[in-house]
């Protein structure tokens, strides 16, 4: 195992599921690639995308600066990333185009109506994934 890549989206899950790839990174002398997706408006303009990149890097920084002290501690190499579009979408994509071996990702706990009307991100990403993923609850 070289690559794990986690996806971070701010909850409560997703720093339990950080903290787990760190964990394998460190038993498995891997690398871990924090990726946050930011979601753009329906349909997303042209104008509207470098902005909410940017807002969501600024926001996703905070928490980047914590992960990269953990990782720092733990001897882990860390890259993090902001990227804009569909949030499972991209990670598979993220996934694939690092070649990662692992997927290590949260379960956020929505209502069984929310799921259904959105759909799963944990879900679409078990599907499409190329390696395999592990959700942390």
């Amino acid at each position: 195992m070289k690559t794990i890549l986690a996806a971070h989206d701010g909850s409560e899950s997703a720093r339990r599921a950080f903290q787990f790839a760190i964990e394998l990174a460190r038993a498995f002398g891997a690398g871990v690639a924090v990726v946050s997706v930011a979601r753009p408006s329906e349909p997303p303009t042209s104008v509207e995308t470098p902005a909410l990149l940017e807002a969501a890097t600024e926001h996703f920084e905070k928490d980047f600066a914590v992960f990269r002290e953990i990782a720092k501690a733990a001897g882990v190499p860390l890259e993090t990333a902001v990227v804009v579009g569909h949030p499972a979408d991209q990670i598979v994509h993220e996934a694939a185009e690092r070649q990662a071996d692992m997927i290590v990702m949260g379960h956020r706990g929505k209502s069984r109506f929310q799921r259904w009307l959105l759909g799963s991100v944990s879900k679409r990403v078990l599907s499409y994934a190329p390696c395999t993923v592990t959700v942390v609850r």
